[in-house]
C-alpha cells in the first residue's frame, strides 16, 4: 500500500510502457510497401465490388510482348569494333625487318605478295575466336567498324579470324605462289586481330534502343471503370488489371508513401490495441490490474502478427499453417471466453493488415476462432484438445470450401493445397498443450489440467491428510461437492473452487486433534484457555500457507487458504470468552483470523460452503426446515457482517447458492426408512 502512495502512475506508467512496445513491435515487422490486393485470373468472375481508377496510368504491354520487341532489337542489332590502324603498321614493318635481316628464302616477289594479302586481311578486319564464336551463336550478320569516330558496316561473315586470316594468306594466289614455300615461313606470326569490340559504345547504342520500344499500349483515365462484381475478367480486362497492379506498386516506391503507410500502420495498430487495454478496464477489471493477465494477453496477440508478417515479407509458406486459433484456446482455459474472443478479433485483424486477401482470412480466423471456444470451454483431459483439434479444422475446410462454391463454377479449379494447409494447421494446434506447461511457470497462471491433477486424491498432499486428519479430509470432501454444484450453478469456475476446498484446511494437518472432526472422545481444548484456544485454531490458516509453499501449491489455490475464513472471528472461543470476561475490555484481534476476506466469487461460494458444512454437523434432526433455517442463518450472517463486499458476487449468486446448499444438504442428510424384522 505504502508503494502504491508513493508511486501513484506506477501502474499507469506500466501500460503504456506495454502498450507503446507492443504497437512498435508489431509495426517494426509490418511490410511497408503498398500493396494490390486483388486476385484476379483471366476466364473467373471478379469477386470484389466495383473498382475505378483514382489516377491515370498506361496500359501496359505484356511480358512476353515486351520480351520479343526486345529480342527482336538485339538480333537486329549491330554491336560496335573498334579498328586498331596501329597494329597493320607494327606488323608489317617486323615483317621486312625479318625477312630483310635473315637469308633469303624469298625473293621480293613473294615479300610484296605478303605484304598486299596482309593489307588486304587487315582492311577487312581480324577478330578474336572468342567473338567470332559470339557473333555466330547470337545470329548477328552485319557489324559496325569504328575508325576515326566513323562507323562503316560490315558483314561479319567477311571478317577473319586468325586462323583464316592465315588460311586466306597462303592460299590468295597459288597459282604464282606456292603455297609450300608460303607454309614454310611461319607468317601467321604477323596476324594479330585488330577488331576489338567497344563494350560501352555498344550498351550505350542498345540501352538507346530498347528505350525506343513503347511500353504502354494505350491509357486509363482517372474515375473510368475498370470492373465490377460479377464481370468476366476477360484478356484485354486482365491486362488493365496488371497494369494498374504495376503502377500502384511503383507509385508506394517513395520515400513519402512509405511514411505514410507507416503512420497508417501505427495507428492501425494502435487503435486496436487500445481497443482490447479499454475493453479490459472496463469488463476485466481482475485481468486490467494484474501485471502478468496484461503481459500473457499483449504477448500472445502480437506473437501472430509478427510471424504472419515475416512470412509474408520472406514469401515464406502459407499463413494458413500457422495455429491462430492457439490464442482463443489459451486464453480460455486461463481466463474466459469473452476475453478469448476479443484477443482472437485483435490478433486476426492485426494480422490481415499484412496480407493481399484479408477478407477470407479474417472470415476464417474468425468462425475457427469462434469454433474453439465454444468445443474448449473447460479443459481438464488431454482427449479434450485433440477433439478441439479435429473440429477447428473440419470448420476451417468447410468453410472455405463453401467459400469456394460461391466463387468458383468449376471443382475441378478447387484450391486442394489449401486443404492441406489447414490439417497441417490442427496438427499443430495439438502443441496448445505443452506451450499451456510453458506459460503456467512463466505468466504464473494455472490451467484446468492442473488443477484436475492436484485434485486428485492420490496426490501425495491429499493422501497424507486423509491419513493424518481423515475427518478434515471427509469435511473437505463435502465443502468441495458444495463449492463445485453452487459454482456450476452460477457460472464460476468450479473446477478452481473444487481444488481450492481440497486444500483450504491441509492447516489442520499440523495439530489435527485440536479440531472437532478428527476427535475421538478427547478435546484438548480443555487444557487451554480461550485465547490459546482460538490461536490454534486461527493457526491452520498460517500452517496451510506453509505447507502450500512446501509441496509448490499454486498461488490460486493458497488464496482459498487464507480467504476461507475472511477476517472472520473463532466464534466459540470469543462468545465464550465474552461470557467469562462480561466487564473486561477483549483484543479482538486475537480472537479475529487475518483474512484477507474473499476477492473472487469462487472464494465466497468456498466461506459459504465451508461453514455451511461445518455447522450442518451439529444439528440434532435433519429435515427440510431445520436444514433451510441453518443455510439461511449462516449465509444471512455472512452476507451482514461484510465478508463478500470486496468479491464481485450478487445477491441472486447468493440467493441461487442457498438453494443449492439446502438441496445438497437433504439429499446428504436425509433419512433413511428401517427395515421390518422377520416374524417367526
Amino acid at each position: 500500500m505504502k508503494n502504491s502512495k508513493i508511486f501513484p502512475y506506477k501502474e499507469v506508467i506500466y501500460k503504456w510502457v506495454v502498450y507503446i512496445a507492443a504497437v512498435a513491435l508489431v509495426v517494426s515487422f509490418m511490410p511497408s510497401d503498398a500493396k494490390f490486393n486483388y486476385q484476379f485470373e483471366v476466364g473467373r468472375p471478379w469477386k470484389y465490388g466495383q473498382l475505378m481508377t483514382t489516377f491515370d496510368f498506361p496500359i501496359y504491354k505484356s511480358d512476353q510482348v515486351v520480351q520479343r520487341e526486345q529480342d527482336s532489337i538485339r538480333s537486329t542489332f549491330h554491336p560496335y569494333f573498334q579498328r586498331n590502324v596501329q597494329i597493320e603498321t607494327e606488323e608489317l614493318k617486323r615483317l621486312k625487318e625479318n625477312f630483310h635481316k635473315a637469308p633469303f628464302k624469298l625473293n621480293n616477289d613473294y615479300i610484296r605478295h605478303i605484304e598486299r594479302t596482309l593489307k588486304a586481311i587487315y582492311s577487312t578486319g581480324v577478330i578474336s575466336n572468342e567473338e567470332k564464336d559470339k557473333l555466330e551463336k547470337d545470329s548477328i550478320s552485319t557489324i559496325m567498324i569504328v575508325e576515326k569516330n566513323l562507323a562503316t558496316p560490315r558483314s561479319a561473315q567477311e571478317v577473319y579470324t586468325v586462323k583464316e586470316a592465315y588460311e586466306y594468306l597462303i592460299n590468295a594466289d597459288t597459282l604464282h605462289y606456292k603455297k609450300s614455300i608460303l607454309q614454310s615461313e611461319n607468317l601467321n606470326n604477323y596476324i594479330t586481330s585488330n577488331l576489338k569490340l567497344d563494350k560501352e559504345k555498344t550498351e550505350t547504342a542498345i540501352k538507346e534502343a530498347l528505350s525506343n520500344i513503347s511500353w504502354a499500349e494505350g491509357m486509363v483515365i482517372s474515375g473510368q471503370k475498370i470492373i465490377d462484381r460479377g464481370e468476366m475478367v476477360t484478356p484485354d480486362t486482365y491486362k488493365i488489371l496488371e497494369s494498374l497492379r504495376k503502377e500502384s506498386l511503383k507509385r508506394s516506391g517513395s520515400i513519402k508513401q512509405k511514411r505514410l503507410i507507416i503512420v497508417g500502420e501505427i495507428l492501425f495498430v494502435g487503435i486496436l490495441m487500445l481497443t482490447f487495454i479499454l475493453y479490459l478496464d472496463l469488463f476485466r477489471k481482475d485481468y486490467y490490474q494484474r501485471k502478468r493477465s496484461i503481459l500473457l494477453l499483449i504477448s500472445l496477440i502480437i506473437f501472430f502478427p509478427i510471424i504472419s508478417s515475416l512470412m509474408v515479407a520472406h514469401n515464406v509458406l502459407s499463413v494458413y499453417l500457422l495455429p491462430f486459433a492457439m490464442v482463443p484456446i489459451i486464453v480460455r482455459v486461463f481466463m474466459d471466453s469473452r476475453t478469448a474472443f476479443m484477443a482472437h478479433i485483435v490478433t486476426i485483424l492485426l494480422c490481415s493488415i499484412s496480407l493481399r486477401f484479408p477478407y477470407e482470412f479474417v472470415l476464417l480466423q474468425t468462425v475457427t476462432g469462434l469454433a474453439a471456444i465454444y468445443s474448449l470451454r473447460e479443459l481438464s483431459e488431454r482427449s479434450q484438445l485433440f477433439r478441439t483439434a479435429i473440429f477447428i479444422t473440419l470448420c476451417y475446410c468447410m468453410l472455405y470450401f463453401s467459400y469456394e462454391l460461391i466463387h468458383e463454377n468449376d471443382l475441378s479449379k478447387l484450391n486442394f493445397p489449401m486443404y492441406l494447409n489447414f490439417l497441417i494447421n490442427g496438427i499443430l494446434l495439438l502443441f496448445a498443450y505443452p506451450l499451456l506447461f510453458v506459460l503456467e511457470k512463466t505468466f504464473g497462471f494455472t490451467s484446468n489440467v492442473t488443477l484436475v491433477e492436484l485434485s486428485n486424491i492420490n496426490n501425495l498432499l491429499l493422501r497424507e491428510m486423509s491419513e493424518t486428519a481423515p475427518g478434515t479430509f471427509q469435511h473437505s470432501m463435502q465443502v468441495a461437492n458444495l463449492a463445485a454444484a453452487a459454482a456450476n450453478k452460477i457460472g464460476a469456475k468450479s473446477q478452481l473452487v473444487r481444488t481450492g476446498a481440497l486444500y483450504h484446511d491441509i492447516g489442520k494437518m499440523e495439530n489435527p486433534v485440536f479440531f472437532t472432526e478428527n476427535q475421538a472422545g478427547v478435546n484438548p481444548h480443555k487444557t487451554l484457555s480461550n485465547e490459546q484456544s482460538a490461536q490454534v485454531v486461527i493457526g491452520h490458516v498460517t500452517n496451510g500457507l506453509r505447507l502450500a509453499e512446501k509441496y509448490n501449491l499454486p498461488k490460486i489455490i493458497k488464496e482459498f487458504i487464507y480467504t476461507h475464513h475472511g477476517q472472520g472471528k473463532t466464534k466459540y472461543f470469543y462468545i465464550s470468552y465474552k461470557n467469562e470476561h462480561p466487564d473486561e475490555p477483549i483484543d479482538e484481534s486475537v480472537f479475529t483470523y487475518p483474512g484477507p476476506n474473499p476477492q473472487t466469487k469462487e472464494q465466497a461460494i468456498l466461506m459459504m460452503a465451508d461453514a455451511v458444512e461445518a455447522a450442518s454437523r451439529s444439528l440434532s434432526e435433519y429435515t427440510e426446515e431445520t436444514i433451510a433455517a441453518l443455510v439461511d442463518k449462516i449465509i444471512d450472517s455472512q452476507v451482514a457482517e461484510g465478508y463478500f463486499r470486496e468479491c464481485p458476487i450478487t445477491f441472486k449468486d447468493i440467493a441461487t447458492i442457498k438453494n443449492v446448499f439446502k438441496e445438497k444438504l437433504k439429499i446428504a442428510y436425509h433419512t433413511r426408512i428401517s427395515y421390518p424384522e422377520l416374524k417367526n
